[in-house]
Formats: structure tokens, sequence, C-alpha cells
């Protein structure tokens, strides 16, 4: 394992998952004339200034003590200090984004704390330190050592009526038994107006449903959703998975909703609707590890900006400027990120291509051209090959514009098509962009990133200079989804932006960090919605074609 100030932890080095899931209480209350609607964002932090965000819970409307169903998995070093802060957010906007959102309050611990705690509840401090109201935060967390899930379809049968005008707007709770009582494992979406809904197919991991214990005992609770945040219960039931499993054998699984309340008072009381569990299968999901070992391949590609805002490189201003020791901002970027993927990459051939300059002889412009001037063979040897292109280049072009992001992003796309058609987890591919942070093409890019969201495929921008990045934090997409300039949303966030300079005086491992830190997630979440398996498995993935998977699944 990796102590403090070693190197990056390699891919394969030991590290135990970590899955930690959130709940709070009394927290302030924002909203004039209803509840605050939280959310709670993780951030982590193993050495110098910079915090990398880990990932965001679901919001949850009109709630002031928020139980949040998506958990947090993260890498536990034993002998690294892993600070980690969860702020609470009021979110106000319909973007999710949190430059509008009103601030609840922070906790910062380390996962080590967390971790031999099991739960660990503290009081929530504002950006001073002063308490945030009464508010507090509780985490739980519990190692991941089992990596199988639970594939659930569930419906239900004549609910009890709860809306005075309308029918009910139903949604389920499942809940794992603890030592210290019943655990949020999973909320489904809400299904409205209706006493027979049908939800979509969800996934539970096997560990937050019961610890892998297919006796244990499982609650599920049926709440009628209500905008103000106070939900009307329904009826609830407790079981085991392996009941589950055997009734749906046969046909479906069936389950009386009780509510006690209303049993106690009414005389003739039967229940309170029916729900039905159609399909309970239990189900490996694979890890980055198992991609990465089963033989699925990492390709990664280099695009670099040769636009004229980045300045003359005659000049000493410009960021292409070579200085004597041989240093500009570009070439640092290429040397940090590039010693990382590499790493990742089996071949170590990487295509570099610029974009933005006008070319020799004809001085045409060009938004996708090999810096090597090889269309047919544009891959470097290694990241010194790389450097090494880029070097002969910069001479021979001239900056100009416009800057254009679409060209590369839909040529990395293709390779990303082909390798779909082939039915297994073989090839991801992850485009390297470095650039100033200015954009001419705004529209066609995000519809370029909406269409590769359904490929196997990530982009990872790092920015160099100075400049304004606000264009580029908005393509990353982690404050809400990004959509296309027609409404069409991305099947899921594959863009991470690294702004470099924040990173110049850091340790590489750090910078190295934060432009991996979202790769692993995305490179399985895809490759498990789509039901493709490493190339050298012998367990195939569940048939999950019908429906992609809810939203909140963690």
């Amino acid at each position: 394992m990796a102590a403090v100030g070693t190197p990056a932890p390699k891919v394969t080095d030991c590290v135990t998952k970590v899955a930690l899931s959130i709940s709070c209480e009394n927290l302030l209350d924002m909203d004039a004339f209803s509840k605050s609607d939280p959310q709670c964002v993780l951030f982590m932090n193993s050495s110098g200034p910079h915090w990398c965000e880990i990932g965001r819970t679901e919001k949850i409307e009109n709630c002031l003590n928020p139980k949040f169903s998506k958990t947090f998995v993260v890498d536990y070093y034993f002998e690294m200090v892993q600070k980690l802060r969860f702020e609470i957010y009021d979110i106000d906007s319909a973007n999710g984004s949190l430059q509008d959102a009103d601030f609840l309050g922070e906790l910062e611990c380390t996962l080590g704390q967390v971790v031999s705690s099991r739960k660990l509840t503290r009081p929530l401090v504002m950006k001073d330190k002063k308490p945030a109201g009464k508010g507090t935060i509780a985490i739980c967390a519990e190692e991941r050592t089992d990596n199988r899930a639970v594939d659930f379809e569930v419906a239900g049968r004549k609910l009890d009526k709860k809306d005075f005008f309308g029918k009910s707007d139903p949604f389920l709770e499942f809940y794992k038994a603890t030592e210290t009582g019943w655990q949020l494992a999973h909320r489904t979406e809400v299904v409205k107006y209706t006493l027979d809904p049908v939800w979509r197919p969800f996934r539970i991991p096997l560990q937050s449903l019961c610890g892998g214990d297919v006796e244990k005992l499982i609650k599920v609770d049926c709440y009628d959703h209500n905008n103000s945040g106070s939900h009307d219960f329904i009826g609830s039931f407790e079981t085991t998975l392996s009941q589950i499993q055997q009734a749906t054998q046969t046909y479906a699984a069936e389950f009386e909703c009780i509510n006690s309340k209303k049993k106690a008072k009414k005389k003739g009381y039967k229940n309170s609707g029916v729900i039905v569990v159609k399909k309970c299968k239990i189900v490996k999901e694979y890890t980055f590890l198992d991609y990465i070992m089963g033989g699925c391949q990492i390709n990664f590609t280099i695009a670099i900006d040769f636009t004229g805002s980045n300045g003359d490189p005659g000049t000493p201003q410009s960021l292409h400027h070579i200085n004597p020791q041989g240093y500009n901002e570009y070439l640092a970027a290429i040397w940090a990120v590039g010693n990382v993927i590499q790493d990742y990459d089996s071949d170590k051939m990487f295509p570099a291509f610029g974009f933005g300059a006008q070319l020799p002889p004809s001085w045409q412009v060009s938004h996708e051209f090999p810096i090597n001037f090889n269309p047919s063979n544009p891959f470097c040897a290694g990241i010194e090959g790389v450097v090494q292109a880029y070097q002969q280049c910069l001479p021979q072009v001239k900056l100009y514009g416009p800057t254009n992001f679409s060209p590369i992003i839909n040529h990395v796309a293709n390779f990303g098509l082909q390798a779909l058609k082939q039915e297994t987890a073989s090839q991801y591919f992850v485009l390297l962009i470095i650039t100033d942070g200015v954009i001419t093409d705004m529209d066609q890019t995000r519809s370029a990133i909406v269409n590769a969201s359904r490929l196997p495929m990530s982009i990872i921008i790092v920015g160099v200079g100075g400049a304004d990045f606000s264009a580029m934090e908005f393509l990353d997409g982690d404050d809400g989804i990004l959509r296309s300039a027609v409404g069409e949303a991305a099947l899921r966030d594959i863009v991470q932006f690294v702004p470099f300079r924040q990173f110049q005086n850091c340790p590489q491992e750090v910078l190295a960090q934060s432009v991996l830190a979202e790769v692993p997630g995305q490179v399985v979440s895809f490759f498990n919605t789509m039901s493709l398996r490493p190339p050298q498995s012998d367990t195939p993935l569940p048939d999950r074609s019908a429906s992609a998977p809810s939203s909140d699944v963690s």
C-alpha cells in the first residue's frame, strides 16, 4: 500500500472499497415558503491544498432530516491520510447548480475516522467554523468486499388512495437490518397518480441490502409522495432475500403492505395493497480492476490547442512559448498527465492531434491534424514521442482559429462506435484535450459530448493558462446534467475538467488523482449499464436492455 508522499497508488495496488451512507438532521431552513432541498457533495484530499470532488447524492425536496439513498464508494488506503469534506447545499435551481445554492454546512474528517467508528455523527459547521444551527451529519461506513448486486423489477397493486382529489404517488424504500436499527439501502423513483405502480428496474448492491446474508431481514416501506416533503405512509412488510428468491422462481413474490395504525383502528382490515416482486436476481458487478485485468484496453488520444488565443509562440507571454529550459505549460501538462495515463495504456502508442492551426503548404485551417504530420499513422511512441512531435510541429504551423472541439470529439467517438459492435468490454477511449479554454463551437461540442455519452468514451479537459474557464466547467456537467443545444440530455457525465495552474506546485500524484478521479467509475458504469463483460471472463452480465438503471442507484 502507498504511504503518504509516495507516488500515486497504481490501479493494481491493494485497496479496500468503502461505501459511505449519509443522513442529516435539523438542517437550516433556507426556503421562505417551504423547507430546504438538500444535497450532499463529497470532496477528498490526499495531499496539498487541492480538493477533488468525488460525487453527489440525490437532492431530497422539502426535507430538513434527509436520508440519502445514493452512497459514495471510495478506495480506502490504510496508510494514507485521506481527508473528506461533506458539504450540504439547499439546491434551488432546476439544473442543480451549486453556484445558485444555499450552503447549509459542512464536516471535515478523515476516511480513517469514519471507517474506525462505523457510524460517525458530528455537528455541521459553516465556512467560518461557526455551528450551522443545530444541523448534524451521520456517516455510516461499510467495507465493500462483495461485488454482487440484486436486480429487481417491482410493481404495486391496489395500494391505498392517499390523495383527496387523486390517487397516490407511490415510491418504495428498502432497508437493511443493522445493530443500530434500519438503514436505508435504496429509494425508488416516484410513480405519479396511480394505485398500481410499475417501478423502473433497479439494482441494489448485495451488501447494502442484507450484508451479503440472504437470510437477513429486509424491510420495505411504501409511501405516497407529497411535494411538501411530509410523505404519507401507505404500508410496510418485512422479508428476506431468500424468501423473495424462492417465490420469484415460480411466478412472482407477493407481499401484503400492512399499515399497523390502520390495522389497529379498522375492523376487517386486510391490507393497504400488495407489492409484487416480478424479478429478483443476484448478479456479479464487475469492478474497474476486473475490466482492466480481464483484457479491456484503455486507449488515450491527445488533442492540443494550436489557436491564436494562446499568443504568438515567439513571445514569452505565449502559452506555447518554449523557454530556454525547454518548458511551457502545454509541455508540463503533457508530461504530467501523460505519465499517469501511460500506466493504463497497454501499447503506449498515443495518437496525438492538433486543432485550430494553419498548416503548410496551403495554410488551410485544420481542426484535427496529426502533430507528426502522418495521417495514416498519427501514433507517437510513449509520452516522449508526443513531446517530441509537439516540439517539431510547433515551429511549422501558424496559430489561428476558430477553437472547435467537436471535430476531434467526433473523431474519437467513431472509434468508440466501432468498439461497441464487439459485444464485450474490449475497448474504452479517453480523449485528453489540452486547451487555453476559449471555445467557439459550443453548441456542436455539447451535441458531440451528448452523443459520446452513449459510447465507451470519456473526455478529460486540462486547462492551461489563467483564462476564464467557465465554459469548460459548464461542459464538465458536475452541476447537473449536460444537454445539447436542442435539449437532449447526456446519458452520463463523461467530461472531467482540471485547471492545470492549480496543480503546478503540487506533487505530480495530486494532479494525477484529479485528472483520473472519475475515469474508473465512468468505465465501470458504462460497461455495467450496457451489460458488457470483460473479454476474458466466464460470468456474463444480466440482460439489462429492457431499461436503463434508475439514476439513484449507487
